[in-house]
């Protein structure tokens, strides 16, 4: 059905009834009844007739003024949603874990925000549980995490990095039997803390000689890095500038490497976003070159 708002316009470009009517393939019957009923609603006379057509009066002025810019607008607010299949808008919400967030996540945003300059990021790091409470939590829309996660939504593999023993002069891994120097551990509410203990007394049957204990694993690595200690750490934290050695963590019989992982979790409802569809791709780009 033809608006109000358009009728007012094609009435005032053409100042005729019939030839408005047969530009709105309307009869002059129908166009007349409805230009009473504006008329009514606006509760003035909106055009004169004569002979020579129609002439607007000063409220029609002001009506048709009204109609024009209510028509551009509308207009206006159709291209933006059109564009909206086009480009992406709106905000990405992640929430990742912070190793990932140090070491990994920048290059793949960098990426996003050239790629997508008119999308909007905001991001949140912590722990792994903080993470996936985030998401329940409505936070975010989704999560990176590591290590075995206990969630029922969708869960993609991203990427898996091998843990290393990284010191600046051991060699082997008996060699922590024999240095002085402090085991530096980190510890977070992950699992991580706990899958080290375990190798830990796999391998060896007493505790380290010395032990510290930080909550930071940049610290950890800068202690290593810097001679203070040994310690265990992922591949994603490592970029192979570093002056130490790097040994391979393996299970008890030799067999493979430890190993970690990292997965892009959340619901499913959440990545039919254009945004968070758009993200995906590009981790799973970055994630393909990280293997």
């Amino acid at each position: 059905m033809t608006s109000d708002f358009q009728i007012i316009k094609v009435l005032a470009e053409e100042l005729n009834m019939r030839k408005a009517a047969e530009r709105l393939f309307l009869s002059q019957p129908a166009l007349s009844l409805r230009l009473q009923t504006m008329e009514k609603d606006w509760n003035a006379k909106l055009f004169l007739r004569s002979q020579k057509g129609l002439t607007p009066t000063p409220a029609g002025e002001l009506v048709i003024e009204f109609a024009n810019n209510m028509i551009q607008q509308r207009e206006d607010l159709m291209e933006s949603i059109q564009s909206l299949s086009s480009k992406v808008h709106g905000t990405l919400k992640i929430a990742c874990a912070s190793i990932v967030g140090q070491n990994w996540l920048p290059k793949v945003l960098k990426d996003f925000v050239q790629t997508y300059p008119e999308a909007k990021i905001s991001l949140l790091t912590g722990w792994s549980s903080e993470i996936v409470r985030s998401i329940y939590d409505g936070e975010a829309h989704i999560g990176i995490v590591r290590g075995q996660t206990d969630w029922k939504g969708s869960k993609t593999h991203l990427f898996r990095d091998t843990l290393y023993l990284v010191d600046k002069e051991m060699t082997s891994i008996d060699d922590v039997l024999t240095t002085e120097k402090p085991f530096i551990q980190f510890k977070s509410d992950s699992n991580y803390y706990q899958e080290i203990q375990l190798w830990w007394q796999k391998h060896f049957s007493t505790n380290p000689k010395r032990q510290i204990i930080v909550d930071q694993i940049e610290t950890c690595k800068q202690m290593a890095v810097n001679g203070i200690g040994y310690a265990i750490l992922p591949s994603i934290t490592l970029t192979g500038q570093e002056d130490v050695h790097k040994i391979p963590l393996t299970n008890q019989e030799e067999q493979f490497e430890l190993t970690r992982d990292t997965w892009l979790i959340g619901y499913d409802a959440s990545f039919e976003l254009p945004q968070v569809e758009a993200f995906v791709k590009i981790v799973n780009k970055h994630a393909e070159k990280f293997q």
